[in-house]
């Protein structure tokens, strides 16, 4: 006999929910998630490999907790003084930012960030118990420090989310913003940098912030720039005593001694890693400049990805995309598709099937 889940006593704030998720489908042009579309280099990959097949010499044993190696290895790449004591990870970013919401979230609490942005804000809110509540950005979709402290001061937030460059926009955020909302938060305040290594090379994280402001983390991801989605690996910068906080919630032994092998090995080749982060960058403002030429109206981009306006049906535009091996993303704003920056010949591809199906409104 099958049951479904009205059959279960499942949590009345689930009910009627669907699980998050972007169409997986077999096309050859797959530019809707925001991968990294470059494959890991085959000497790097070799590399990995070698530090793999040595950690399942000891695979029968539990992996070290602390991942020890791997924080030191983040706190390296990250520079700004930073070291093993300020770092956390998890299996993906996602998983950083529930432990977060774990500690310092849950029921009667509430989590606040500035609408539109990343989709998974909510769901994780939702998860842990704690009520979302969407903040607003000008038409643009900036943020202006003045409307940030408004927002900040009428909600009275427990945890503030900012994705900076902003998912799916791609909009920049700055530092007078956060350190605006660090000032008039009473909340814990997370800065999503998942996209940061894609920013000009002159802008600033917000990891110089960190400094002297316990309640601020700076979040990261080996998914997007070190092409690592599938190895599900992200990480973030905080003091120490919020780093301790995180470890009253994790799972024991939560990151597996494969994927901490596999991480060490990424980062110690993160020169060559990164070296594709470049031709992104220029597929990117491509896409920009030929989506303009076009007659649409692309946002502008810190990110690996583009989100243009003037569609005039997503829907319809979505599906001819598909029915011509293209998959991009509708992130439900009105007018608007998304689409990844990949390589230059699936950049292409993108480009010479949108410009086939029509001009735009």
């Amino acid at each position: 006999m099958t049951s479904s889940l009205d059959d279960l006593p499942l949590r009345d704030d689930l009910r009627g929910l669907t699980p998050y998720g972007a169409p997986q489908a077999p096309l050859p042009i797959a530019l809707n998630v925001n991968e990294n579309t470059h494959p890991v280099p085959d000497a790097v990959a070799s590399d990995i490999l070698d530090d793999i097949a040595v950690a399942l010499r000891d695979v029968n044993r539990y992996p070290d907790r602390e991942f020890t190696a791997l924080r030191e290895g983040f706190a390296q790449y990250l520079g700004h003084g930073l070291d093993a004591s300020q770092i956390w990870a998890g299996n993906g970013s996602n998983e950083v930012l529930q432990h977060i919401l774990q500690a310092f979230a849950g029921p009667g609490r509430t989590v606040f960030g500035f609408a539109p942005t990343y989709s998974m804000y909510p769901l994780l809110a939702q998860g842990t118990g704690a009520r979302w509540v969407a903040g607003e950005r000008q038409p643009d979709y900036t943020i202006t420090p003045e409307e940030a402290v408004a927002q900040i001061e009428q909600v009275d937030p427990d945890v503030v989310l900012l994705c900076s460059p902003n998912n799916p926009t791609g909009t920049p955020l700055g530092l007078d913003v956060i350190e605006a909302v660090y000032a008039a938060a009473r909340g814990v305040v997370v800065v999503d940098e998942a996209y940061h290594e894609f920013a000009p090379h002159d802008a600033p994280s917000a990891l110089t912030l960190l400094e002297g402001r316990p309640r601020l983390a700076v979040s990261r991801t080996m998914s997007k720039a070190f092409a690592f989605a599938g190895a599900r690996v992200g990480y973030l910068a905080a003091d120490p005593a919020f780093i301790d906080a995180l470890r009253l919630v994790r799972l024991p032994y939560h990151l597996s001694a494969l994927t901490q092998a596999a991480a060490v090995a990424a980062l110690r080749n993160s020169d060559v890693m990164l070296g594709m982060v470049e031709e992104i960058v220029a597929q990117r403002d491509r896409i920009t400049a030929t989506l303009e030429a076009l007659g649409y109206t692309p946002h502008e981009s810190w990110s690996n990805f583009v989100l243009f306006g003037g569609v005039s049906d997503p829907k319809a535009t979505w599906q001819r995309l598909y029915e011509q091996g293209v998959l991009v993303r509708d992130v439900g704003i009105p007018g608007h598709l998304r689409v990844t920056a990949g390589t230059e010949a699936e950049t292409t591809a993108f480009l010479d099937a949108l410009a086939s199906i029509e001009s735009a409104s």
